[in-house]
């Protein structure tokens, strides 16, 4: 058979020197009828090898008769039903190639999305690289949010996935954007809601904003993929060669980053996301005159010791309110407590967890008020003396109470 050179020669010298056959066939060693066949084709030659034919071709009627009747199947059961004892591979990528046939398609519509309609969101898990100041390493969710049409990225570290701490992400970024959008998409977090069901503070959190937030079908996350791909892209292009010293300092470089980022020109869109944002925003909702409240106060009784519990730690509060209803405002920053209206306790947010932050003037408001008690009562009582307590005798009781008198006890003898 002739060989691709050989046909790519022959076809050369034919057309651009203007040889003939004979000469070609004695300079290049070769029978003319081979110059021949290598003029008349038009394409180069391919070598073909007859199918040697595989050990489950016999097998595949068996083999497409189950499948038709039950197209998922595994491998492994279809072995042992058509009575298969050959290599499992060879049999698996049979019934791979066999399995689509019986199988309906399910294709996927390309995605178009209009300007200002769809914002996705989504929380993207780095690796344990942020120090929790108590010697641990956390790695705490980072809210994204991408705005569908532009493919503008926005981006905020939460200390926790609870749902106050996601809307309250949500409303910082939107905030920074300046605009609404029609629908935010998420998928079935806990803190937004299951089952297409969402919590009330999101509920509130939608009604506030007058937008719509609308969740995807279980194990769906092409229906996200945008803010998917989105996540993949900070964790290849934000996270190599980085450190930080907590979430506050992860913030403040993502912050320092995202401009950036957003001035890359996205493939799917050729163009660039600082370009197309200006078409969001004008096709957006304007900001509410208040802002949402992420989640309603708690409110408690402050007991005895003067703490707090949230997320896990706990905050001191001024004594000053003990056995009083305290509200608890937890933010992303903050960990606020009021009483009447009056604040209470104003704490850094911790990012670690089961510990205790104190106020060193709270406890010292608390030694002086316990000391102040143990003086009162003290003055209440006054000296007590051994005088001061009566004794009576049993029967006394007895008859006040109307109890029965007991039987005299016998005197037993003792016998030696």
């Amino acid at each position: 058979m002739i060989t691709v050179e050989d046909w790519a020669e022959i076809r050369r010298l034919h057309r651009a020197e203007g040889l003939g056959i004979k000469t070609i066939a004695r300079r290049l060693g070769i029978a003319r009828n081979t110059v021949r066949v290598a003029l008349a084709a038009h394409e180069p030659p391919k070598y073909h090898r007859k199918p040697a034919g595989s050990a489950v071709d016999a097998f595949e009627p068996a083999i497409r008769e189950l499948l038709g009747q039950f197209p998922d199947m595994p491998a492994t059961v279809i072995g042992e039903r058509v009575g298969w004892t050959g290599s499992s591979s060879v049999l698996r990528a049979r019934v791979a190639l066999l399995r689509p046939l019986f199988r309906g398609a399910d294709p996927a519509d390309r995605t178009t999305y209009a300007a200002g309609h769809i914002v996705q969101c989504d929380l993207w898990f780095p690796a344990k690289v942020i120090p929790d100041g108590a010697g641990a390493w956390i790695a705490p969710p980072v809210l994204t949010m991408v705005a569908a049409y532009s493919r503008f990225v926005m981006a905020v570290m939460l200390p926790s996935r609870l749902s106050g701490d996601l809307l309250a992400g949500m409303w910082q970024l939107l905030a920074g954007l300046g605009a609404v959008p029609k629908t935010l998409v998420w998928d079935n977090e806990a803190g937004i809601g299951q089952h297409k069901r969402l919590t009330l503070p999101a509920r509130t959190f939608a009604g506030t904003l007058g937008t719509r937030i609308y969740q995807t079908a279980a194990r769906d996350p092409e229906a996200k993929g945008v803010v998917e791909r989105a996540n993949q892209y900070l964790q290849t292009s934000f996270m190599p060669g980085r450190s930080f010293t907590g979430g506050v300092d992860f913030n403040a470089q993502l912050a320092a980053w995202l401009p950036r980022a957003n001035e890359r020109k996205v493939r799917a869109t050729g163009a660039r996301p600082v370009d197309l944002l200006g078409a969001d925003l004008a096709a957006m909702g304007a900001l509410p005159p208040v802002a949402p409240t992420s989640a309603p106060p708690l409110r408690v009784r402050l007991a005895r010791d003067y703490y707090v519990r949230v997320a896990g730690n706990d905050y001191s509060v001024d004594p000053q309110v003990i056995g009083r209803f305290v509200d608890i405002h937890p933010g992303l920053d903050r960990v606020m407590v009021t009483c009447a209206g009056q604040v209470v306790a104003d704490h850094a947010r911790s990012w670690a967890s089961w510990q205790v932050i104190t106020d060193p003037a709270h406890v010292a408001a608390a030694a002086e008020l316990r000391t102040a008690f143990k003086d009162r009562c003290a003055a209440t009582r006054g000296p007590v003396t051994a005088t001061d307590v009566g004794l009576r005798e049993l029967s006394d009781y007895d008859e006040m109470f109307a109890l029965p008198v007991p039987a005299p006890r016998p005197n037993l003898q003792v016998v030696r």
